[in-house]
């Protein structure tokens, strides 16, 4: 049996990593996002910034890395998944920039599908910047529109989670998921 896939989702600063931190820490598997190790790994290549350099190259490597993720959920025999991000993040932040690309990047979109999906949104008391994270405030509220216009574009029904706690955040979520904490 397949786990139900369960995205968490949402710009720069949102808390995302927290949260899903907190699930890993409560028990449940969780896949972690990719992003920072292909920034990491370009910047270990001498590529500051590789989204920026080179968006097509960086959003490929997160397209082909989240695909190989998705697949994932058949070596777990849990009931429930959770991923840092998915597929439609990389076209939201190609979207973002105002980027094209090829049309092979939507397909796996709409083929893999999560069962649910939650956008957290921009944060501004918790919002930081640092090597990985360039965007400003106002940038991460831009991102936040993309994600949730890019997961509607592919079918998806995106939960709102509001701002708080972070073990209220978890508590919405599970309550949404109809899981006992």
């Amino acid at each position: 049996m397949t786990p139900k896939r369960i995205v968490i989702t949402g710009g720069p600063g949102s808390g995302k990593t927290t949260l899903i931190e907190l699930l890993e820490a409560k028990g449940f598997p969780v896949i972690h996002e990719i992003s920072r190790q292909v920034i990491q790994e370009a910047q270990a290549a001498g590529i500051d910034q590789l989204f920026l350099t080179d968006p097509l190259l960086f959003s490929q490597k997160l397209m082909d890395g989240r695909l190989k993720q998705f697949k994932q959920a058949k070596a777990h025999s849990e009931e429930h998944l959770f991923y840092d991000r998915g597929l439609p993040d990389v076209t939201s932040y190609m979207h973002y920039i105002g980027a094209t690309y090829p049309a092979n990047f939507d397909a796996p979109c709409f083929k893999n599908s999560y069962d649910h999906v939650f956008l957290l949104p921009p944060w501004k008391s918790i919002y930081t910047q640092d090597n990985e994270r360039y965007e400003s405030f106002e940038q991460a509220e831009i991102i936040h529109d993309h994600l949730l216009k890019g997961y509607e574009k592919y079918g998806y029904t995106v939960h709102l989670v509001p701002v708080g706690t972070p073990s209220d955040r978890i508590d919405h979520i599970l309550n949404k998921l109809e899981i006992s904490s």
